[in-house]
């Protein structure tokens, strides 16, 4: 037995299931799964067209194309003398012809004759009204595809199968369509979940979209939860943490973002300062200098000035101004400016290294694009100070007070420096 085609739905594709020459017969409407009410009698093809046609798809298969659309041309040239079944299923030869010669505009004219023939089966024209839909929607003509649909669904006595609903789901979102796309593609999982069966990968990224388009953020974080638990990827992940992100849930959206870091799935630097930036925001930023410094060590990021910056003040919102320090003179050393200078200078004032401090404070001061230039002065103050030179404290704390965003700590330790000398001086003198 020779083949002719019969379209069927295939998600994402456009694909043929075979029916045997014989299923042309004059018992074609009993033949084709069950029995659909025919509102016109339907003539017999008679035997010499069976033939014809017969010969034609003998030949398509054989590989033969030119010599079987010869054959079906001759039919075609006597088409007056066809009643209409037979010049329904010439053109339909014509359609699965042209569409095996990847002639798709040919074959919807063809297909489209198919369907202007009023008395042949229903199941015919509910097959070829099914292959002009799919044909549109490959040649990205949506509305002409929904069209189709409608005329199909208005004489389907069927119910739809998911996969059917998935189509229709399709075209709707293609149309821009959101509404009527969502309760297709809801309807097609519906029907799987109750059959106790997973809804397919690209099944539930159209749900997603449609979720998405329609600006349902928890909608759309509840798909990626069942995209992670069914079929886990990296970016399911990735797009998880940031959904969770969005509908304001923080811990989760570091959960599912450290998840895929312990399993390998981020590698693009972004990701990583994103993972260390939500370390960060969720009050472990030790956690976040870790990951950024073996990033760095590891090549992961580049080590530029702004992921030393961010290396820098984890480690200093961690109360770890040691660490910080390494970071801080890698990126003093990058950029112009004397903004890094100024955090080192209070990380050695903190770690009580007065020389270091005093340096890098007048560092600061020097390269300038500071913004609190009287700390910078405070600092001096203090590491002089501690190094018992009280005479350059003094000095640098008046010029603390002559800057208004210090001046009132710096008149507190001037007055208290102040005192400290006179009993250092007089202790001097009873030693």
């Amino acid at each position: 037995m020779k083949n002719l085609y019969i379209s069927m739905l295939a998600l994402g594709s456009f694909y043929l299931l075979p029916v045997t020459i014989d299923d042309i017969s004059t018992s074609y409407a009993a033949e084709v799964a069950e029995p659909i009410k025919q509102s016109v009698k339907v003539p017999a093809m008679r035997n010499r067209v069976y033939a014809q046609l017969a010969r034609a798809q003998k030949l398509a298969d054989e590989g033969v194309k030119l010599e079987g659309f010869d054959v079906l041309d001759e039919v075609k040239d006597r088409i007056d003398s066809l009643n209409s079944y037979e010049k329904a299923m010439l053109w339909n030869f014509y359609g699965f012809m042209y569409y095996g010669n990847d002639d798709l505009a040919s074959a919807i004219d063809s297909f489209q004759n198919v369907i202007a023939e009023v008395a042949i089966p229903q199941p015919l024209r509910l097959s070829t009204l099914y292959s002009l839909a799919q044909l549109s929607m490959q040649q990205q003509n949506y509305s002409e595809t929904l069209s189709y649909l409608k005329q199909w669904q208005q004489i389907n006595t069927k119910e739809l199968t998911a996969e059917q609903h998935i189509l229709f789901a399709q075209v709707y979102y293609q149309d821009k369509q959101f509404e009527p796309s969502l309760m297709a593609i809801n309807k097609a999982i519906n029907e799987v979940t109750m059959k106790n069966k997973l809804p397919k990968e690209n099944w539930l990224i159209l749900q997603r979209a449609n979720y998405y388009e329609l600006k349902q953020p928890k909608k759309v974080t509840e798909v990626l939860e069942a995209l992670v638990k069914h079929y886990e990827k990296p970016e399911y992940w990735l797009q998880l943490s940031g959904m969770y992100g969005e509908i304001g849930n923080e811990e989760k959206q570091l959960a599912a973002m450290e998840t895929a870091w312990q399993a390998g799935y981020i590698t693009k630097s972004q990701d990583i300062v994103t993972l260390a930036q939500l370390y960060r925001f969720n009050g472990v930023p030790y956690k976040a200098a870790k990951l950024l410094n073996n990033a760095i060590s590891e090549g992961k990021i580049v080590a530029n000035e702004r992921h030393y910056e961010m290396l820098a003040q984890s480690y200093l919102a961690a109360k770890n101004d040691k660490e910080a320090i390494p970071a801080l003179i890698k990126a003093s050393e990058i950029t112009e400016s004397g903004k890094f200078d100024a955090q080192l200078a209070q990380a050695y004032l903190n770690t009580e290294k007065w020389q270091l401090a005093i340096k890098s404070a007048d560092s600061a001061l020097n390269r300038g694009g500071i913004e609190r230039v009287g700390d910078m002065h405070l600092v001096i103050g203090m590491s002089y100070f501690n190094l018992e030179q009280f005479e350059q404290s003094l000095a640098a704390l008046k010029n603390a007070e002559k800057i208004s965003s210090s001046a009132k700590v710096a008149t507190q330790w001037y007055k208290y420096v102040k005192r400290e000398q006179v009993q250092h001086a007089q202790l001097a003198m009873l030693n």
